[in-house]
């Protein structure tokens, strides 16, 4: 059985990328994204964070948060948004007995990756994965096209411009 280390930092900053057991042309994500806005806003007024980036693509979903002085508990918080979203949804879904028997929906891949953030210069970088995701996945020309991303809320901050990363990236390699 793997041993995976995490780095449990009080107060840190982390990037996630979280992704549902079917990727493949599945939009769950994105068909019920009210859905997951509900349960992510439920979970923030339990347990605190700072969302600094989101993006929501159809089958997984990268951000950026900040957790309170004192708490480094990520996980509870990605078990209880995952838990919200899957008892809004039907149980209509395909599950592997070994899902059942620990009564597990079959929606979300049981992991996450997280990494975190060691100084402003591995924010920013984060900060724009988040953001280009939607172009590197090939979804939309221009990042301002993406209406699941707080890119939008950056721009009126003044932290992008409104015409960043606007369709002339194709130079640029993009990898997770």
């Amino acid at each position: 059985m793997p041993n995976y280390r995490r780095l449990w930092h009080p107060g840190g900053t982390y990037f996630f990328t979280v992704n549902l057991l079917q990727r493949n042309g599945n939009d769950l994500l994105t068909r019920h994204i009210d859905l997951l806005r509900k349960s992510v806003s439920v979970v923030r007024k339990a347990h605190p964070f700072v969302i600094h980036g989101w993006v929501v693509l159809p089958d997984h979903l990268h951000c950026v948060i900040e957790l309170p002085q004192q708490d480094a508990d990520f996980a509870t918080r990605w078990r209880l948004i995952k838990i919200g979203f899957s008892k809004g949804l039907p149980q209509n879904e395909a599950r592997r007995p070994s899902r059942t028997r620990r009564g597990e929906r079959g929606i979300w891949q049981r992991r996450f990756w997280e990494h975190l953030i060691r100084d402003e210069r591995d924010f920013n970088a984060h900060m724009d994965y988040v953001h280009i995701n939607p172009v590197k996945h090939s979804l939309v020309k221009r990042v301002a096209d993406w209406p699941h991303s707080t890119f939008h809320k950056r721009v009126a901050e003044g932290m992008y411009p409104s015409d960043w990363a606007g369709g002339d990236e194709d130079a640029v390699d993009y990898k997770e």
